[in-house]
């Protein structure tokens, strides 16, 4: 039976939610936005298996759970390997005439902690095996649910609890993990960035990246009021200032070939993305040149990629 739709725009929108009220999330969490609209886009005949970090301990406190899919717990470093197991599990139980033939998506899910730092062996490993899942990647660029500490996708000169901005410090001094390109690395069928803030390109990549054969993955920045210390109204903004200045821009890799997603006909100046958060506010005009410099940098080199496969 087809799930029962919605409407909007030109677009139909699964009426069911997955993600089901009580959750513990903070006002105004990017994450808990992204997830409700991503599992919209995977329907309900998908299993997750879920890394340690804010998106499980908002989502499980026990005795209750917000989930209505199949859904597994696991602990930071081994999310992808749990989803291995399932999805060739499962498919050797249908060869084998044990279970029904399905269609279904499997999916690994983490936080940049889980996903960066300590489940990046697992992942690798998962992409480079070939197993047929998307990983998608919860970044809200630190370690939020034990306490803002930094992580390696941490952005330069931000404010953490253990890079600390003050007179010996000026916040995170390396710059952030590009997992896009290490995941583009394993010549992967499907690679992608989205962010809450663009609802249906999220969901667009979603769909697109659980339903490629073998291994996918999406990147998906989601703006965390309490650690970037910005308002709880103001989310979706933030999510916006972020593609619209160049420091997170909307692009996929579909078989090699890059294709950017939205295209401002010129980039705002980072200091209004940098200016409008608290985990920012101490640098100096010395760097905010060097984060617009690298910004552009980064950008231009994106664009020679994109150029490289003309549209078609």
């Amino acid at each position: 039976m087809a799930p029962e739709t919605v409407k909007v725009g030109k677009y139909n929108i699964d009426a069911t939610e997955y993600l089901a009220e009580g959750h513990t999330f903070c006002t105004g969490c990017g994450e808990a936005l992204a997830i409700r609209l991503v599992c919209k886009a995977l329907g309900e005949n998908t299993i997750i298996s879920m890394a340690t970090g804010c998106d499980e301990v908002c989502t499980s406190p026990l005795p209750v759970t917000s989930w209505r899919l199949p859904w597994m717990h696991t602990l930071f470093e081994n999310a992808s390997a749990g989803i291995s197991g399932m999805e060739a599990g499962l498919k050797a139980m249908m060869r084998k005439g044990k279970v029904p033939e399905r269609d279904i998506k499997f999916v690994a899910m983490g936080g940049d902690g889980g996903t960066s730092d300590i489940g990046l062996q697992s992942l690798s490993g998962a992409l480079e095996r070939g197993h047929d899942f998307l990983y998608v990647c919860w970044d809200n660029e630190a370690y939020m649910n034990t306490g803002i500490q930094r992580s390696s996708a941490t952005p330069y000169g931000a404010a953490t609890t253990t890079a600390p901005a003050g007179k010996l410090s000026m916040g995170q001094n390396t710059q952030k993990k590009n997992m896009v390109e290490i995941c583009a690395a394993h010549d992967i069928p499907y690679v992608a960035t989205a962010c809450p803030s663009y609802p249906f390109d999220l969901m667009n990549k979603i769909k697109k990246g659980s339903e490629v054969k073998g291994p996918a993955y999406v990147h998906v920045l989601t703006p965390c009021p309490t650690g970037w210390r910005t308002p709880s109204n103001f989310t979706i903004e933030i999510g916006k200032l972020a593609v619209e200045t160049g420091i997170f821009p909307l692009y996929e890799i579909e078989n090699g070939r890059y294709r950017l997603n939205v295209t401002p006909t010129k980039l705002k100046p980072v200091e209004q993305y940098l200016k409008a958060q608290g985990r920012f506010r101490h640098l100096s005009p010395g760097e905010l040149e060097k984060i617009q410099k690298d910004v552009d940098e980064g950008y231009a080199k994106l664009k020679e990629k994109v150029a490289c496969f003309p549209a078609t």
